[in-house]
């Protein structure tokens, strides 16, 4: 996210570099004045040589010199303004005052809108203006960034984390199991599959498998509260959306997609009987991930995510989905469709059906698709 200082000249809060301290343009107009004031009244060039010294070391008060000495790790928190990164540069002794940073982000726009958040190793005692050039410069940041893809399951997940930290997968799987620890909410019902939100994070080299973990919870739970989906319904809608996210064959048929599955939970007496039949449901109880499951998998009771023996929903979600899943499931399109298959899972073409003679003609065409690439394992 990037920072717009440039408009922020004279800092704010409680800060050192706050209301109460003026920035150093206003310092130097002040200066500038005394000066003019002292030649006039004083004698000219014999009162400057008196005068002039104080005036620009108070002037110059407010900034060190740098370059700076030593070393500190700094972070620049998601949305923070420029007087909040100013005030947390004085505070960790990076600059000296808030005041100067702003004048030097006002200075340099371009700069200022560069800084990224992340953490960094910077000196202390930095100009104002050097520290601002570092922090634009995004090879500073000190903490690896971190993308989790949508559609994984917790376990890949961690794996991916464990890879990027050091961290062995063994403490995500510990950390996973304290719920409350993690913030997870009780829609989850202690369950943190679903709710370690997709997208791309940098965490503090000093964070742990649980800091981790539950700030991936945490953007899972703002998501849900940004789309306005009531807490009663939170647990269906994240299920439902891990399915569309592991189901939908591009981005454009999520709704679709949501679609044929309402209409299969609402409509009970049409010919799907109330059955989800979601391939991806029965790989996820499987515990093997496949293009489709075989013939065998599909007629296991056992399985409690078959969703081709069970009704309605599994009993929990069966993947991480990402925003556009979840908004898909909580805003189904409008439509009669019982019934899609992605005939082509090379590009994604997914045709839609109202009946199962329909739907059956489509499926041929995946089965076509499956011959022609063998290297695609489609089955088991």
């Amino acid at each position: 996210m990037q920072q717009h200082l440039e408009e922020e000249i004279f800092g704010s809060g409680d800060t050192p570099g706050g209301p109460h301290e003026p920035n150093r343009r206003t310092m130097q107009s002040f200066a500038a004045l005394i000066v003019s004031l002292a030649v006039l009244v004083g004698g000219g060039f014999a009162a400057y040589h008196f005068i002039g010294p104080a005036i620009e070391k108070f002037v110059a008060t407010d900034d060190f010199p740098g370059p700076g000495t030593g070393s500190v790790d700094f972070e620049v928190a998601s949305g923070a303004s420029g007087s909040e990164i100013g005030a947390a540069l004085v505070k960790a002794g990076v600059v000296k005052s808030t005041s100067a940073f702003i004048s030097a982000a006002s200075d340099n726009p371009e700069q200022s809108k560069a800084i990224q958040p992340g953490t960094y190793t910077m000196k202390k005692e930095m100009s104002a203006k050097d520290a601002l050039a570092y922090l634009a410069d995004p090879a500073h940041r000190s903490a690896k960034r971190v993308t989790i893809p949508e559609g994984l399951w917790a376990s890949q997940i961690y794996s991916i984390l464990s890879k990027a930290s050091g961290i062995p997968v063994k403490d995500y799987q510990k950390a996973a199991k304290d719920t409350k620890a993690l913030g997870l909410p009780s829609a989850a019902k202690g369950n943190v599959e679903g709710w370690l939100f997709p997208s791309t994070y940098e965490f503090d080299k000093k964070s742990t498998a649980a800091d981790q973990l539950a700030i991936l919870v945490k953007q899972s739970v703002k998501v849900m509260t940004d789309e306005g989906i009531a807490k009663a319904k939170w647990e269906e809608t994240m299920i439902l959306a891990s399915i569309i996210e592991s189901e939908a064959g591009s981005s454009n048929d999520r709704r679709k997609v949501s679609r044929v599955f309402w209409n299969r939970l609402e409509q009970p007496t049409a010919e799907t009987v109330g059955f989800l039949q979601s391939d991806a449901t029965v790989s996820y109880g499987v515990g093997k991930r496949a293009v489709a499951p075989t013939e065998e998998q599909k007629k296991d009771d056992s399985n409690l995510y078959n969703t081709f023996t069970h009704k309605g929903l599994p009993p929990g979600p069966i993947a991480n989905p990402g925003k556009d899943s979840i908004d898909a499931a909580a805003h189904p399109a409008k439509g009669p469709w019982l019934y899609f298959v992605t005939v082509n899972p090379s590009t994604g073409e997914t045709k839609f059906a109202e009946t199962l003679a329909e739907h059956d003609r489509y499926t041929q065409e995946f089965f076509a698709w499956c011959k022609e690439h063998p290297e695609a394992k489609c089955f088991g």
